[in-house]
């Protein structure tokens, strides 16, 4: 499929995510609708720090996943969905998880139904490797087993479920894609990474963490939209779920570690019980397979760990970037 053919939708575009794949589809020469949470300051997230003249090329639709009137609007006249928009935070979903099935749940089925109605040619909704829970097998592949160990992680599988049941019933051209742990610029300051930055750029001798034993799956922001864009050019990607994933994993500890030796080496991390999850809900291992996107798309991840840390520490240095970051907190 040729993305520049046809109108092009994101939703969740003022997010992290969300922001990095409209730069990726503007690059590739697409006509860009971005689809961002109505707030009454006027802000478009993420996508107010993009340049003025790549940002003027996007047509900006305000509104609400949940509700969907707005869903309509935005995927009015739209050739390919890229549904990002979700709450994500694990924490908060301990706190607030009917919020989580409203966004998470009800938002993808609002999708999903005006993609039916409409009859839009593609619709990418954005799955998590939470789903899987900690793995039984590695690395894990797209048949591995689905646990829900949050609030979170259950809404993104009942989500999940509701496209594949949309493609089997309707036969709704619906590919789910399911990054493993994204990071780099702009990522949100309750995901692990921004976490020990800031406190380490904030001057902190003492990192403040909660386990340090889990592992995940890292993967620069950059690979994770290109894997975006090559999956919904690809014709055989309907119907499926495929993986974003590195083929590797590193440990939370290890990881502070290599970042305190970068920027901090005088510093120690202490361990937080308020930062830990519940013990059954905490994820110990994700370790992601990515032979499928390879052998339908080609996609490779071209940043290893140690460029895309680079990258992300020397966004993180600029201060006009960090003053937004409350360092000093634990952000739920």
């Amino acid at each position: 499929m040729d993305l520049t053919k046809s109108k092009v939708l994101v939703t969740g575009a003022d997010g992290f995510i969300g922001s990095h794949l409209v730069e990726e589809l503007l690059e590739a020469g697409c006509d860009v609708r971005a689809f961002v949470y109505y707030n009454s300051f006027s802000s478009w997230g993420w996508l107010d720090s993009l340049p003025k003249e790549l940002l003027s090329s996007v047509e900006i639709v305000s509104g609400d996943i949940r509700d969907r009137g707005s869903v309509a609007r935005a995927m009015e006249g739209i050739g390919t969905v890229f549904h990002l928009a979700a709450l994500i935070g694990i924490p908060y979903s301990y706190y607030s998880p009917e919020s989580y099935v409203g966004t998470n749940i009800t938002g993808t089925l609002n999708v999903l139904e005006e993609g039916r109605r409409l009859g839009t040619g593609r619709i990418l909704v954005t799955s998590t490797s939470e789903v899987y829970g900690t793995a039984k097998y590695v690395p894990i592949d797209e048949v591995h087993p689905f646990q829900g160990q949050s609030p979170y992680s259950a809404t993104k599988i009942g989500a999940d479920r509701m496209a594949e049941s949309y493609f089997r019933s309707f036969e709704t051209p619906v590919t789910i894609v399911r990054p493993f742990n994204t990071y780099g610029p702009r990522q949100s300051a309750r995901a692990v990474i921004p976490t020990i930055i800031g406190q380490l750029l904030a001057g902190g001798n003492e990192i403040s963490l909660g386990s340090l034993s889990p592992t995940r799956d890292l993967v620069y922001v950059k690979d994770t939209v290109k894997g975006f864009r090559a999956i919904a050019e690809c014709d055989e990607a309907i119907g499926e779920e495929i993986n974003i994933a590195t083929q590797s994993e590193i440990s939370v500890g290890d990881l502070a570690e290599s970042l305190i030796k970068q920027i901090n080496p005088a510093a120690t991390i202490v361990s937080a019980e308020e930062r830990s999850r519940p013990a059954n809900s905490e994820v110990e291992r994700l370790f992601g397979s990515n032979g499928k996107i390879k052998s339908l798309t080609g996609w490779r991840p071209r940043y290893s760990l140690e460029a895309g840390l680079a990258e992300t520490i020397k966004w993180f240095r600029q201060p006009a970037n960090l003053a937004g970051y409350k360092t000093d907190l634990y952000n739920v």
